[in-house]
């Protein structure tokens, strides 16, 4: 249970983070609009809130959240996350933040309870605790971009970026199929160089195909936050550029991503 403590550590801290930039905001600035087209800041938390509290029953119920879903497929509501986005964000600040404070933790416990070897029912396929972790950490820090940069703040990078970039690297053929491509038939060599100045690899030494970059640059692309033309990430191969242009971390349709030089 090692990893999977470490990664609900993780997690809370990337939450407490941006709670930290959310609590002293007024309700002018929750009603900023965010690079999301049609969100604003209380869009971004409210998503955060709601699917917080999705993930938690279904590690604690599957049935229910499997019940949940059928539910609402039956109805036809095939745009429900959008929704549930939209009925949040009507909340009084105050009170959509307590709500996404009560869901994240009651998350962490929930992830902390799954049974080793344990899987959990999602939107997608089934998912281990430490997996579901990682993903909402992920989604956690790739919404709180969208928050900063609605709210023209800063957040230093840390080491938790690591677990985003390792979800990146996972879901590299995720992204070709996505698109209908042909999923490229060997390993890729990773190398981004972290926060703190040291290497973080993924694949063998010897790799034809190769990426190299910041970590943060290689998250912020792989979550679709930023053009890749404004970024240090950089290919040497073509399946590996060919990559680049059409990653994502994150599960459903592919976004439009954000345009170039749409940032400072």
């Amino acid at each position: 249970m090692a990893v999977l403590d470490d990664l609900l550590v993780d997690l809370a801290a990337e939450s407490d983070v941006l709670d930290t930039l959310l609590s002293p905001r007024d309700a002018a600035a929750w009603r900023t609009e965010t690079p999301a087209p049609g969100w604003t800041v209380a869009h971004q938390v409210a998503h955060l809130a709601w699917t917080d509290g999705v993930a938690a029953l279904a590690a604690r119920d599957p049935d229910r959240f499997n019940a949940m879903l059928t539910r609402a497929l039956q109805e036809g509501r095939l745009d429900f996350v959008d929704q549930e986005a939209e009925r949040g964000a009507q909340m009084e600040p105050a009170e959509l933040l307590a709500s996404w404070r009560t869901a994240r933790h009651d998350l962490v416990t929930a992830l902390g309870e799954v049974p080793p070897g344990g899987k959990l029912p999602w939107f997608g396929p089934p998912m281990g605790a430490a997996t579901m972790a990682t993903a909402r950490l992920m989604e956690t820090w790739a919404h709180g971009q969208d928050i900063v940069d609605a709210l023209g703040v800063r957040r230093e990078p840390t080491a938790r970026l690591r677990n985003v970039a390792h979800l990146g690297v996972r879901t590299r053929d995720f992204a070709f199929v996505q698109r209908g491509l042909p999923v490229p038939d060997a390993e890729f060599r990773i190398e981004l160089t972290a926060p703190d100045g040291g290497l973080w690899t993924w694949g063998p030494d010897d790799a034809d195909e190769r990426v190299t970059g910041p970590a943060l640059d290689f998250c912020l692309l792989v979550a679709q936050r930023r053009h890749r033309d404004d970024l240090a990430v950089r290919a040497a191969g073509a399946q590996a550029d060919r990559w680049l242009d059409i990653a994502q971390v994150f599960a459903g349709p592919s976004g439009p991503g954000r345009s170039k030089g749409q940032f400072a």
